[in-house]
């Protein structure tokens, strides 16, 4: 294995005397360094946008989006993907995440499973990854043999691939149809790449799922209007959102909610034209889940 000409795992000498720094010259040097992550997605986002677009154009025809990664990668995939059920209101199988070693790997190490390829490959399978869907496979170093197996056989099952690394010209990049290789330089501490990558990581894959579920109509405006208000803050959340979008007061929104089984859009659609629970439904299922069109607005 040559990890020789990864970006990722080189040794900056800025950053070699990190062991004698004070913990305030540590910390400034720490911000300095993430403060370029930024700039970095920015050079990718002609990848992003291009892939994100071809995402949403499958998932609104019933596709899946599926994160599958090794390690922090992995994990980073695996918070994403929890997100969108509370967020967007998506059922857990419409998005969700693969990674490597199975559900223990999320809180514990398991390392040498990022070297199956056998598994990755096997794991495409057992979750039925068909043309409609898209896989997106996350390696800091881009040539992770799990992750790389994985996008090769999501591939071959008619699978829209897309490659997030941060190192440039890798196998992980050549196995997909869609490379996102994001080039972040050297970590504070040489390979240790939960740091600037993981963060580079978190961005681009805060962008995706959330543009895609914009573009699923999933917002109103910027308002989560398909919030799944499972606790307090989200109920009082629903609440705001309904008296946001049509001027009704706090009683009213929240009758409107109880009324509707706290669905957020029905209950805006339903109050907006005095509809019943039925009516507001029909309305919306018309509109093809989308708000702005149920009321009669031009996106």
């Amino acid at each position: 294995m040559n990890l020789t000409n990864l970006t990722t795992e080189a040794a900056d000498p800025r950053f070699s005397g990190i062991d004698t720094m004070s913990v305030a010259e540590l910390a400034a040097t720490m911000n300095a360094a993430d403060a370029t992550v930024p700039a970095a997605v920015a050079g990718a986002l002609p990848q992003i946008v291009a892939a994100i677009e071809a995402t949403a154009e499958r998932m609104q025809r019933g596709g899946r989006l599926i994160y599958v990664g090794a390690g922090t990668p992995g994990r980073l995939g695996v918070l994403d993907a929890s997100e969108c059920p509370p967020t967007f209101g998506t059922p857990p199988d419409q998005v969700f995440a693969i990674i490597a070693g199975g559900p223990r790997a999320i809180v514990a190490p398991c390392e040498g499973a990022e070297d199956d390829e056998q598994a990755g490959a096997a794991a495409i399978d057992g979750a039925g990854v068909g043309p409609l869907d898209t896989v997106v496979g996350i390696a800091s170093s881009g040539r992770t043999p799990y992750v790389v197996a994985a996008v090769r056989r999501a591939a071959e099952r008619g699978a829209l691939t897309v490659g997030l690394a941060c190192n440039t010209g890798t196998p992980l990049g050549a196995a997909a149809a869609y490379a996102v290789e994001v080039p972040v330089g050297p970590e504070v501490i040489s390979g240790s790449t939960r740091l600037k990558a993981g963060t580079a990581q978190k961005l681009v894959l805060n962008m995706f799922s959330t543009i895609v579920m914009v573009r699923l109509g999933k917002t109103y405006g910027n308002l989560m209007v398909d919030v799944r208000p499972s606790n307090g803050k989200l109920r009082e959340r629903a609440v705001r959102i309904v008296r946001a979008i049509t001027g009704a007061g706090r009683a009213e929104a929240l009758s409107a909610l109880r009324q509707n089984g706290f669905n957020v859009k029905q209950a805006v659609v339903a109050s907006r034209f005095d509809l019943t629970p039925q009516e507001a439904a029909a309305r919306l299922a018309g509109a093809g889940g989308r708000l702005r069109t149920a009321l009669g607005e031009r996106a």
